[in-house]
């Protein structure tokens, strides 16, 4: 292909695209890849970069400009802001173009990759922090605050008119080709082509709408909050958590005992690929290692942080439904919230990353005050059946 667009391709964006095409294939067969994911004709690539800004794709930072092949392109950009005049200070390692669908039309965009560490923005504290993530929530514990919030809580509207879109895809799509599904609604094995209405590739371009504002809105609330927790610590430890293993539909077949009825196999798919939650520690980390701090996996196997009790160092199994923890404390029975109790024990960690330290009592006093603080702010929003606080 770099030979039939030899006019308008470069040599350097050739061999890009043709590694891009190997490390898939690779991945299908010496990793864990299961297919190779063909480009339809109608998507085509959506990014093209450059190996130097010497050769091919070169952009001049001094007057705005990208050159690529006999094209001098005038980027259009506000005025450097103090995080951008620091970050252009570094050297350019390779610029790529690339193409967004936005609002009905394509947008292209050009990503400078610089050399060397990015400015600091934020400002990282000092202590410690516990993260207990889920596959929707998180709660972590500082020696300031504790907080439980639902990951990514703003693409709930989005996700609900994406359903929408795809309810009305499918129904055009049967109705415009009958001779393409059998009497029980599946596909037929045929060679006849397909045929879409007009409205059906609106719809597919709201669709792939929809899905950018939900990734855009993701990416942004992931950031935002890892800013947050880094406000206040500097280190935090999280269960070493295997999410791909949480992707796949159990092995088991089980009966209910309440209908009688098979079980369903299907697990966490659908919450992972929403809120992401593997991406969120994926930025946390990097934020940290910019600045001198470090994300630390403890073992979770040997720590079993919901399963802990500090005050009799005594473990007991619960079930995913049990949210609270109900203990004796002082004469007193207190509740506890699982998730916001197993990030302050994360937080008390050994090195050893197994065990606990001894927690003092005014350590523990301290959190209960944050612990019914962050309970009562909860009380008063609508959340997550996994949280396990309604509104009062």
């Amino acid at each position: 292909m770099q030979h039939h667009f030899k006019k308008n391709l470069d040599s350097h964006s050739a061999q890009k695209i043709a590694l891009r095409v190997w490390e898939s294939i690779s991945k299908f067969l010496y990793d864990n890849g299961e297919e190779v994911h063909f480009k339809p004709w109608f998507d085509g690539v959506k990014s093209i970069e450059g190996k130097t800004n010497k050769a091919g794709l070169r952009y001049d930072v001094g007057n705005s400009i990208l050159e690529w092949n006999k094209l001098s392109l005038k980027i259009k950009l506000d005025k450097y802001n103090d995080y951008e005049v620091d970050a252009v200070q570094n050297e350019i390692c390779f610029c790529r173009i690339k193409r967004k669908f936005i609002r009905g039309k394509y947008k292209y965009y050009l990503d400078l990759i610089l050399k060397g560490c990015p400015p600091v923005k934020h400002k990282i504290g000092n202590g410690c922090c516990g993260l207990d993530i889920g596959t929707q929530t998180l709660a972590y514990v500082t020696d300031e605050s504790a907080k439980l919030l639902e990951l990514a809580d703003r693409i709930g509207s989005i996700d609900k008119q994406r359903y929408k879109i795809q309810r009305y895809m499918d129904r055009s799509k049967r109705a415009t080709n009958p001779m393409k599904f059998n009497g029980n609604g599946t596909i037929k094995n045929n060679k006849l082509k397909w045929s879409f209405s007009k409205k059906y590739l609106k719809a597919r371009y709201d669709l792939k709408e929809a899905y950018r504002k939900e990734s855009d809105i993701r990416r942004q609330q992931h950031q935002t909050l890892s800013n947050e927790i880094l406000k206040h610590s500097n280190i935090c430890y999280v269960e070493n958590m295997n999410f791909k293993a949480l992707q796949k539909r159990s092995k088991k077949t089980e009966v209910s005992e309440k209908t009688g009825k098979y079980k369903r196999k299907k697990r966490f798919g659908k919450s992972l690929a929403k809120k992401a939650p593997a991406m969120f520690l994926t930025i946390l980390e990097n934020k940290l290692k910019v600045q001198g701090g470090s994300l630390i996996k403890i073992n979770t196997w040997e720590a079993r942080a919901s399963q802990y009790n500090h005050l009799n160092n005594e473990y007991n199994k619960k079930k995913l439904c049990q949210r609270w923890n109900i203990f004796e404390y002082n004469d007193n029975s207190i509740k506890v919230q699982r998730d916001l109790y197993s990030a302050f024990l994360i937080k008390n960690i050994n090195e050893d990353l197994c065990t606990y330290k001894e927690i003092s009592e005014s350590d523990f006093n301290k959190f209960l005050i944050y612990h019914d603080e962050e309970i009562e702010r909860l009380s008063k929003c609508k959340n997550l059946s996994s949280v396990g606080v309604k509104i009062a």
